[in-house]
């Protein structure tokens, strides 16, 4: 059975938009990359004194289990570079599993929904461009409805013009 799985996409370090087309083409191998929301410059929010970073939202469509898609996420992010010297540190890629088809997942290894998602600008703006309507399973609030409960101290995020 194919399921919906959102998710958040940011890089600061080197060719920002090139990490993140690179991550959604290798996404592209655990499902059907159903859509992309537009390139954010957002700021660093809990490690300040770093680059910012590019922020997007995708959803894949999946046939892969909320374990296995993580497994193979953090392998695309250790493929493109990812090192994690640095808790919040700069980063080539950092992909987080945000939604997983209304599934609710407490695992050590893994929380879905993202237990951070609803706090962070620089995430629920890019998702509200493709899914706003999209539930949380625990707070029972739209993408669009936590977007909109944010204090406009949430983080600085831009969204860019591409051409």
């Amino acid at each position: 059975m194919k399921k919906i799985v959102y998710l958040s996409l940011g890089s600061n370090v080197g060719d920002r938009a090139t990490n993140l087309a690179i991550a959604i083409q290798h996404l592209g191998g655990l499902g059907a990359v159903r859509a992309r929301s537009s390139l954010y410059e957002t700021e660093p929010v809990e490690v300040p004194q770093q680059p910012w970073f590019l922020n997007c939202a995708v959803a894949v469509e999946t046939k892969l289990m909320p374990q296995q898609f993580l497994e193979r996420v953090l392998a695309i992010e250790k493929n493109m570079g990812r090192c994690r010297t640095q808790l919040k540190g700069p980063r080539t890629i950092d992909i987080d599993l945000l939604l997983f088809d209304g599934s609710v997942v407490e695992t050590p290894a893994l929380t879905i929904p993202h237990p951070a998602m609803h706090e962070r600008r620089f995430v629920l703006q890019p998702l509200a461009e493709i899914a706003p309507e999209v539930l949380h399973p625990v707070f029972k609030r739209t993408v669009r409805e936590m977007l909109d409960a944010l204090p406009p101290h949430a983080g600085t995020v831009r969204k860019l013009n591409e051409t």
